[in-house]
Formats: C-alpha cells, sequence, structure tokens
C-alpha cells in the first residue's frame, strides 16, 4: 500500500496547508480518505480527480469533506470524461452522507429539493463488519466525536493501516489500532489542561494509542494550524518510542 498526504491540517486548513486528505494505493486501485478544504487542488498535482475508483469519508465536518462539492463540478461537467472510468464513483460515510453532500453542493432549499447526486455517485453507509473496496479489506469504527465518526482499519496483502479520524479517547481505538503496522492518528492539540476534551487527541494521547495497541509505526496527522508541531511530536515521543512522524503535505508512505 502506498499512502500520500493531500493535507494534513487539522479543523481548517492553514497557511499553505490544506484540510484532511489522503490517498491509499494498492493494485492500482486509488482510495480516497476524506476531501477537505483544499484537497481537491492537491490531488490534481499527482493524478486526474477520475482516477479515483472510492472516496470515504470518516464523518462530514467540513474540513474532512468541503471540496467534495468541487469534485461533483468536475464529475457532472468536464468536457473530457476519459475512457473506461465508471460514472458513478462509490462513496463511503455516515448514514446521512448523501443527503449531507446534496447540501454542501446544492446552494439553496429550492435546488436541494430536486438534486439528486445518483448521476454519478454510488453512497454507501459504512457498515460495522469487514467489507471489501477494491483490493482493500475495510473495517469501521465508532469513535467519539461531536457528529457521526469512524476510525478506519484497512488491509491488503497482509499489511494494515489504522487510521483514526477525529476522535477523543475511547473504548474503540484500542480494538481500530490493535497490532497494525502503520497507524495514521489525529493529533490536534497539545495535552493542556484547559482543551476541549471527547474532541480530539493530544500528542501524549497518540502516542499512548500506539504504545497500549503494539502499532509498529506512528504517522501523526491533523495538527491545528494554532497547534506547535514540535510539542505535538514531542509529546507523542514521551509515549512512544518507535518509529514516528508527523506527515507533511505532499509526502507519500509506503506501508
Amino acid at each position: 500500500m502506498r499512502l500520500t498526504i493531500l493535507g494534513c491540517a487539522g479543523s481548517v486548513p492553514g497557511p499553505n496547508t490544506n484540510a484532511s486528505g489522503y490517498l491509499l494505493e494498492a493494485d492500482g486501485f486509488v482510495l480516497g480518505l476524506e476531501l477537505g478544504n483544499g484537497t481537491l487542488s492537491q490531488l490534481q498535482s499527482y493524478r486526474s480527480p477520475f482516477d479515483l475508483d472510492a472516496l470515504v469519508f470518516s464523518h462530514l465536518h467540513p474540513d474532512h469533506c468541503a471540496d467534495f462539492g468541487a469534485l461533483t463540478v468536475i464529475r457532472r461537467y468536464h468536457p473530457h470524461w476519459p475512457d473506461g472510468r465508471p460514472v458513478r464513483l462509490p462513496v463511503y460515510g455516515p448514514a446521512d452522507t448523501e443527503q449531507r453532500l446534496v447540501n454542501l453542493y446544492a446552494p439553496n432549499e429550492p435546488e436541494r429539493a430536486e438534486t439528486d447526486l445518483g448521476d454519478v455517485y454510488q453512497f454507501h453507509p459504512l457498515p460495522l463488519e469487514p467489507f471489501a473496496i477494491g483490493p482493500f479489506e475495510v473495517t469501521a469504527y465508532e469513535v467519539l466525536h461531536p457528529t457521526p465518526a469512524y476510525g478506519l482499519r484497512i488491509s491488503h496483502g497482509g499489511t494494515t493501516l489504522a487510521y483514526t479520524g477525529d476522535t477523543g479517547v475511547c473504548p474503540a481505538l484500542d480494538e481500530l489500532a490493535r497490532d497494525v503496522d502503520v497507524l495514521l492518528s489525529e493529533a490536534s492539540w497539545t495535552d493542556a489542561d484547559d482543551r476541549p476534551l471527547g474532541v480530539h487527541l493530544s500528542g501524549v494521547e497518540a502516542g499512548q494509542l500506539a504504545h497500549r495497541t503494539g502499532a509498529r509505526r506512528l504517522l501523526l496527522t491533523h495538527v491545528a494550524p494554532w497547534t506547535d508541531r514540535a510539542k505535538i511530536y514531542a509529546e507523542a515521543r514521551t509515549t512512544f518510542d518507535g518509529p514516528l512522524e508527523l506527515v507533511e503535505q505532499g509526502a507519500t508512505y509506503d506501508i
């Protein structure tokens, strides 16, 4: 599997840094994970948006799905549709994903009432049992966040990536990350006493999760623009002694 970072800023895009977005590739299949603010631009620096074979949203806060509207414009109105590409892109997310994304795309109530994106998408609710997306085996776990949200455990060829999505500390994370090769974990804020609880992880908590579950490598993402990235790294290093990196927009990682 190859992981590409389209954006890794937490909660909002930062200076020259997009919000959340990733590509995961194996056997020629391109899976999009999130499509937050600015990520469609970064995607087009690597490949055509038509190269996406499926798209998954962990949840529907704007920093994880805002560029879906722009992708819809491309899929509906681009004058040169590539030969052999399927018209309807599979899209997975929380149960209300289709209506929420219609609301994002359509600017007013009369248009929302008549908008149907089924011409260019196939919407699927994330099941809570393992399922296949192309060559990947995917398991979704409900996690702790103010809106319905999921972590994703994705396996291919005997290798497993766990992606926390956005979450506070919760029991599901231990099952999600157990013995994975790579844990792609959010670490939005430092471990300060005045931070909101039950929303995001700190660097300390991300490191504790990796240590507790036996993750072999920890990649930190979703650091808010107002958070000191060096402090997040230092916090995680106090609780996890394995391979550790802060991801960078544009970077690729072989898993």
